[in-house]
């Protein structure tokens, strides 16, 4: 029993980014306002970035820029210039892939416009109904 209670502290971020991907989908499947489906659904992006930003993290590990230096002075082309630069090679374990962030940048754009659209759309629907609840919306379409 303790061993999994030191999992779940050890991973304590996790289990936030769980809740928080919850909270999120309880509210775009069980509310029936219009702008409360549109939160949960920003919450669940929001969750879903920050778990796989958290991925992308390392411990000790720094961040992926290579530094060029110029070849030893008195290295002729050829095998010692090969030699040279295999003494001098990189451990990729010891730097941070950036790719999980770089795509979640794209995410968060994403979101945005999402978000930006959805309101504009719950906009149009409060013009065109009065109202975002979605039963009322509904039952407005079935009697005319």
């Amino acid at each position: 029993m303790e061993s999994i209670f030191s999992l779940v502290i050890a991973k304590a971020n996790y289990v936030a980014y769980i809740i928080l991907m919850m909270v999120g989908l309880y509210a775009m499947i069980a509310k029936n306002n219009l702008i409360k489906k549109i939160v949960g659904m920003s919450i669940f992006q929001t969750a879903i970035i920050l778990f796989y930003v958290s991925i992308g993290c390392k411990r000790g590990a720094t961040i992926p820029i290579l530094e060029h230096h110029a070849p030893p002075e008195g290295v002729a082309h050829g095998a010692e210039k090969v030699v040279a630069h295999a003494m001098d090679a990189i451990r990729v374990a010891d730097y941070i892939n950036p790719l999980p962030h770089v795509l979640m940048l794209t995410a968060i754009v994403v979101g945005v416009a999402t978000l930006g659209v959805a309101l504009a759309l719950a906009i149009k629907v409060y013009k065109t109904y009065g109202t975002l609840e979605e039963d009322e919306i509904n039952q407005q379409l079935r009697s005319g």
